[in-house]
């Protein structure tokens, strides 16, 4: 069976939401792992509250996780640990992480650190219709091929 992993920490709930109530449709099962319960509009999924070390909710779900799963998460560094376990993971803004660019999505990561530090950046990153738009057309995506290949 495909389980759909979300890393709801940092998820907004319009994608939860959205993720809960396009995978009934399809019948299968979401869960949620993160480091405190909280409320969303939708019932139909599993919550796993993880204590609250860092990296908890991550490290539950990368032992949790299987090749039919998928896995929507921001975290990048996470992200590089599925992909090398070829795990399907996408972030909320509609990016799929794959072997061929993770490593150059590591590197934005790096560089953008870099600049934080020196004082430059910061730019607030918006989550509208835009990206939300973006993440629908890969989620159905990802979930169409997984599914494709399960049968």
């Amino acid at each position: 069976m495909t389980h759909i992993w979300i890393d709801a920490d940092s998820c907004p709930s319009k994608i939860r939401n959205y993720v809960v109530n396009y995978s009934k449709q399809k019948n299968l099962e979401v869960i949620f792992a993160a480091n405190k319960p909280f409320k969303t509009d939708c019932n139909d999924f599993k919550m796993i509250v993880c204590n609250k070390t860092k990296d908890s909710a991550d490290n539950y779900i990368f032992e949790n996780a299987g090749e039919n799963d998928l896995v929507i998460t921001r975290d990048i560094l996470f992200a590089s640990r599925l992909v090398e376990r070829k795990i399907r993971t996408i972030n909320d803004r509609g990016t799929s992480f794959t072997i061929d660019n993770i490593k150059n999505r590591l590197e934005d990561r790096e560089f953008d650190l870099q600049l934080a530090q020196l004082g430059f950046g910061g730019n607030k990153k918006t989550y509208g219709e835009k990206e939300f738009a973006k993440f629908k057309k890969c989620f159905e995506k990802e979930i169409e091929r997984l599914l494709a290949n399960n049968f």
